[in-house]
């Protein structure tokens, strides 16, 4: 009976298709020269090539290339794949991890934090605001053990996992809760954000940065217009239908990162569009993703206003992990008060926090911050150099940003095309990904 409660909006027909199909993974090294090939198969269900790419992304591994195929109740996915450094996968138990991982994927899995309560964020993002926060929770003993905060067009939304100092225990007591909230709240207000401010506290949460997205999304942060136009390049959607096929097609070009497969699929995930079928290639520094997909209803999008807000969403949900700023990595050892001390300093020096990493291993902090000036202009290294002297020239060190080894671009794929015209047809891609899939000979 607990296996059945697992597919709680399954029909019996479904659950008996899922049992029979336990998903067949195969992880390849012989494949392909420059990349680990990762084949799944498996019965298909909304929310399934979400949960895969999670799985790849969480081990922080670059997608290369990506054929996404699913027909009827069937689900046949393909990603090349490599580390950060551009390498195959070599280490077995990383192979091992991502064949057991993706043989499970029909399973719900918890990603909740055990033992640790977490508070949800969103406001008007503003220089110390972050500063504020954690002096808050260190005031009221609350000990930060992970946390991620992103930034987008002026807003700012941060998921924080604390305990209580003293017992180490999650936060359950109603009336303490209820303080965090209030002051919380009163922090994110501010002096200009009374009505959008939101704070909630919970025991449970979803995968972090699916999460992260989602409380975005619903804070509006698409609609809104950047305060400080980003020197980086925008990334160009196209949404446009295929009524013959009865799809919309979107295409996506923008510069490739890791991670970026994932904020993609999550966000059409979350605005309840299927993806049937999809072909990612990276070509150089750039990304190409062309998409086939439906409403959960099986329609195609119905009107202008809507195309626009998937072409705006989904620009946001790429922007949103942009990294601004300059990456200042935090590694010392933890005590009460570091991050309030260490955010104190950031804000005094005019320094300000666009996207933060926090975690705690074994007593060690290991902190991520991307910072830049007050106007979200480059940091000025006399004060990142300054900031470093007062916090600890060992502690606090400037990294590069960790780009994904970008090789030179296998040429059996044509380029996806973006802009408005969509270069192959949905049999020609059908074809070309079942040859990749490995089901067909030849697709020409």
């Amino acid at each position: 009976m607990a296996e059945l409660m697992e597919w709680p909006c399954l029909d019996e027909y479904e659950k008996l298709v899922i049992r029979m199909n336990t998903p067949r993974v195969v992880v390849d090294n012989a494949v392909s020269t420059s990349t680990t090939v990762v084949k799944v198969d498996s019965a298909r269900k909304h929310g399934i090539l979400l949960e895969a790419v999670q799985i790849l992304t969480d081990l922080n591994l670059s997608i290369k290339k990506a054929y996404i195929s699913s027909d009827g109740r069937w689900f046949m996915d393909v990603f090349h794949v490599t580390d950060l450094n551009g390498k195959k996968l070599t280490d077995e138990s990383v192979i091992s991890y991502i064949e057991q991982s993706l043989g499970c994927i029909h399973h719900v899995r918890s990603n909740s934090f055990n033992g640790l309560t977490a508070l949800e964020l969103t406001g008007t993002d503003r220089l110390g605001l972050l500063s504020e926060v954690f002096a808050v929770l260190a005031d009221l003993e609350c000990n930060v053990v992970e946390s991620k905060m992103w930034t987008h067009n002026g807003r700012i939304a941060a998921l924080i996992y604390v305990k209580d100092c003293d017992s180490g225990n999650p936060i359950e007591d109603s009336q303490k809760i209820n303080r965090i909230e209030g002051r919380l709240r009163n922090v994110l207000k501010g002096d200009n954000d009374i009505r959008s401010a939101k704070t909630s506290v919970s025991l449970a949460v979803t995968h972090t940065e699916r999460r992260l997205h989602q409380m975005m999304f619903a804070d509006r942060d698409y609609e809104r217009k950047p305060i400080i136009r980003s020197a980086s390049e925008s990334p160009v959607v196209t949404v446009q239908n295929w009524l013959e096929k009865g799809y919309s097609v979107v295409n996506v070009q923008c510069k490739d990162r890791t991670k970026l497969l994932f904020d993609v699929v999550c966000t059409l995930t979350d605005m309840q569009y299927v993806v049937f079928h999809a072909t990612i290639n990276t070509s150089g520094d750039k990304a190409y993703l062309e998409f086939y997909i439906r409403h959960t209803d099986g329609t195609p999008i119905s009107s202008e206003a809507e195309r626009q807000r998937v072409i705006q969403c989904l620009q946001a949900a790429i922007e949103r992990r942009a990294s601004e700023g300059v990456r200042l990595e935090l590694s010392t050892e933890d005590r009460r008060g570091l991050l309030a001390d260490v955010t104190r300093t950031f804000r005094e020096n005019g320094l300000n926090v666009t996207r933060a990493e926090i975690s705690t291993t074994s007593e060690i902090a290991l902190n991520v911050f991307y910072v830049t000036d007050a106007m979200g202009n480059p940091a000025d290294p006399k004060i990142i150099e300054d900031v470093r002297q007062k916090i600890g020239l060992s502690n606090l060190k400037v990294k590069e940003l960790p780009l994904i080894n970008h090789r030179e671009a296998e040429r059996d794929e044509p380029t996806v095309g973006v802009g408005g015209a969509v270069l192959i047809s949905l049999g020609s891609l059908v074809r070309r990904n079942l040859y990749n899939l490995g089901l067909i000979r030849s697709y020409s």
